[in-house]
This record gives C-alpha cells, structure tokens and sequence, in this order.
C-alpha cells in the first residue's frame, strides 16, 4: 500500500479523536444556549446543529476509509462507537439540564416535562452502558463486536432528535412541532430499547 496507504490507515482514528472534540463543542453550545438572550439562541444552536451535521458525516467517512482500506482496528472498534454514545447521551441529558424541548403548545406539567427529559436521557444511558461493556468483554475475548442494523437504525433515530430538537428549539413555535417532537421520542426511546434487547442476545464468546 506504501506510504499514503500507511497515512490514510490512520485517517478513521484521527476522525474519531476529532469527532470527540466536536461533541465536546457541541455539548458546550446546547449548555450556553439559554444564557444568550432572547435574540441570540438560535445562532447558537444552529452552529451547534452544524457541527453535530459534521461530526456525523465525520463517522460515515472513517467507516468508509476504514473498511476500504482495511484499516479496522481494536481502537476504531472501541471508540467509534464511544464517540458516538458521548454525542448521543450528552446531548440528551444537556436538553434535560436546560428543559428542552418545552412542549409549550401543551402547557404539560413540570414534573412530566422533567420525566420525559430525564427518562429519555435515562433510557439511553443504560442502553449504551449495557452494550458498551458488552462490547469491551467481546473485545477482550478477541471477538469483533461491531454495529449491526438494529444498533444503526438506533443511532439515526436518535440522531434525528437531537435534530430535531436544536431546529425546533430555535425555530418552531407550532403545535405540529410539538407533536413531531413526541412521535420522534418514542420512536427513539422505543427503539433504543428494543436494539439493547438485540445487543443481549449476541454471543461475546
């Protein structure tokens, strides 16, 4: 392969190094949203959306090189994903923190408001805690405990409501946003059960 394939044998590593620092940025943006002022918060949370954009076409990309080039190590195995669960759960529990997505068209109550946050933000937390170690057990016992269909549909849904939320959060003030918004947490929260489910039941032997 010589040495440009040597280079870009280390490209999927460098986009997951990267992709850790975003969510990082990311994070910090949801966070600092509210403090911003009443004119402010949508310019934040649309660079926060972008960035989130970019971090996730980062993953398409190095699992392109990584598989072209044959260039899947034990370390794209295990932080790939990491990366992917930090962006996923942070982002979540840091809508908890700042009481996002309001619902306001329903005028629901506090408490269900922080249930629904928190259950959510919960949900997911122990999915991925579960499967990732899990996946540290396969890995040490040398065998590949890689993404599978259900654990990518899992992402994309949760994925598209973190969208969801930070375009809704800035600009959708609608009742139909509301409701997308429901429909899109329990399609997430129901499927992240069920791919956890899925998970269980590979071998790590």
């Amino acid at each position: 392969m010589g040495k440009k394939g040597g280079v870009i044998r280390h490209i999927p590593n460098i986009l997951t190094v990267a992709r850790l620092v975003m969510t990082a940025v990311v994070l910090a943006l949801i966070l600092y949203a509210p403090t911003t002022g009443r004119d402010k918060p949508a310019k934040i949370l649309m660079l926060s959306f972008v960035l989130f954009i970019i971090a996730g076409l980062s993953d398409i990309v190095d699992g392109y090189i990584a598989r072209k080039y044959n260039a899947i190590s034990k370390f794209g195995r295990t932080m790939d994903p990491l990366a992917d669960k930090f962006l996923v759960c942070g982002a979540f529990i840091c809508f908890a923190i700042v009481g996002q997505p309001r619902l306001a068209n329903f005028n629901p109550p506090e408490w269900l408001l922080q249930s629904i946050y928190w259950g959510t933000a919960a949900i997911l937390l122990l999915r991925e805690v579960a499967v990732q170690t899990l996946r540290h057990i396969a890995e040490s016992r040398g065998v590949q405990f890689g993404a599978v269909w259900s654990g990518k549909l899992k992402m994309f849904l949760q994925s598209f409501g973190i969208g969801t939320v930070l375009i809704g959060w800035a600009y959708v003030s609608r009742p139909w946003g509301d409701w997308f918004t429901i429909i899109i947490y329990l399609l997430l929260a129901g499927f992240t059960v069920y791919s956890g489910i899925d998970a269980l039941k590979r071998p790590i032997k």
